[in-house]
């Protein structure tokens, strides 16, 4: 069936992307579309479905899938970013476009920690906050859709604090537990002042990451109650298997997997939230830059080894980092239907394979090849420069 939105008339540019050999929809009760071919206008998609059905005529760029696969940009869930495409944790350059050819379209910052000098009064830590949002709404490395100004809460916040930031643009909390806020009660108190005013919140799961940060267990997760349960397999060091249980059964709150944790106890969340059929709780992010570096395959990875060695059908692991992300933290990406933007990844399976197509080498544990992505409508990378090379890659066959 075909999906349309009303496209507005005017300038816009219009991207047709045509033989899609299999079409991911990023939604994880119904993640393959019966499609193949997409229309976007001015950035966002104004048509899913069959090329029969579709109206291409007048396109400025025009996308041969040639069969592969394409799927809604991947979505890294919990990043570091501190100035641009640089990041001093590692004095390293380019490495959100690195993500990019990981397939990563878009990043959500859990604060901005590794800035050197970071202010931790409050007149400091919200000035640079909201220097932050300004600075990446302002500024897309290499096209990478960069949310941050994720202030880390301290004590002596009070509630107009929270008012003020949100009134500023700030949307995202960073860490709650990087800060000198460790306790469930303050904790509790600030997060909930700050959903007051529309800003997401993410805490901190397992021991210390970072010299300030410290063990964050189940008592104060669960006091806390963040929107988000940050690497709940641990960012490197994760709670024991009991506690992690316990968090998946006693809330429902959002799950979040990272690259730079324990792998052990990613398999270990997955098996409960699974069992408690949850699965739609489940977000992916790397904890990049970390000590352990810049993973730019490290979505690709996770989704690799929740498909591979955990067991989840491959076409849902990608919902994890792409629609289970976007819903839960309200984004206009991340879902292949009309009116959401026009942000996609192209792959195939990867060069000699074991697996006959993407899904099954997937399912292997085989990282696919990235051909291509596009963001806003616009081609930002071709062929990748990290991944193993795709069998297949798509071409643009008409670009005015």
């Amino acid at each position: 069936m075909a999906h349309e939105a009303a496209a507005t008339s005017g300038t816009a540019d219009k991207l047709v992307i045509r033989n899609i050999g299999l079409l991911l929809s990023g939604d994880i009760h119904a993640p393959i579309l019966d499609a193949d071919t997409i229309v976007a206008i001015g950035g966002h998609i104004t048509f899913v479905g069959r090329r029969a059905d579709a109206d291409v005529e007048n396109a400025q760029c025009v996308i041969d899938a040639k069969g592969c696969a394409l799927a809604p940009g991947l979505i890294d869930s919990h990043v570091h970013p501190v100035a641009g495409d640089w990041t001093p944790r590692q004095n390293q350059l380019g490495w959100i476009d690195s993500c990019l050819h990981g397939g990563v379209t878009t990043m959500i910052s859990a604060g901005e920690v590794h800035m050197p000098g970071r202010p931790k009064d409050i007149v400091g830590l919200k000035a640079f906050a909201i220097t932050a949002q300004r600075i990446f709404n302002g500024f897309r490395p290499s096209g990478v859709k960069v949310h941050a100004g994720a202030p880390v809460i301290e004590q002596g916040m009070v509630e107009e604090d929270f008012k003020d930031l949100a009134a500023a643009g700030v949307r995202l909390l960073g860490e709650v537990g990087l800060g000198s806020v460790k306790d469930g009660r303050t904790a509790r108190e600030m997060v909930a002042w700050a959903r007051k005013y529309g800003i997401q919140s993410t805490i901190h799961t397992g021991g210390p990451s970072i010299p300030g940060s410290g063990l964050i267990d189940k008592d104060v997760i669960l006091a806390a109650d963040a929107d988000i349960i940050g690497h709940i397999n641990g960012g490197h060091t994760a709670l024991p298997d009991a506690q992690i249980t316990c968090l998946c059964e006693s809330c429902g709150r959002g799950l979040e997997l990272v690259h730079n944790g324990n792998e052990r106890a990613a398999l270990h969340t997955l098996r409960v939230a699974s069992g408690l059929g949850q699965l739609e709780r489940i977000i992916l992010g790397t904890d990049a830059p970390a000590g352990s570096g810049v993973q730019p395959l490290g979505i690709l990875r996770m989704i690799a080894l929740l498909a591979g060695v955990g067991g989840v059908a491959p076409e849902i692991a990608f919902c994890f980092a792409t629609g289970n992300t976007a819903r839960m933290r309200e984004l206009d990406c991340g879902l292949i239907e009309a009116g959401r933007s026009a942000d996609f990844v192209f792959m195939d399976k990867a060069q000699q394979s074991a697996g006959g197509n993407l899904l099954e080498s997937v399912a292997l544990g085989d990282l696919p090849g990235v051909g291509m992505t596009v963001i806003d409508g616009v081609v930002r990378s071709h062929r990748s420069r990290n991944t193993p090379p795709a069998t297949v890659v798509p071409e643009i066959v008409n670009s005015l």
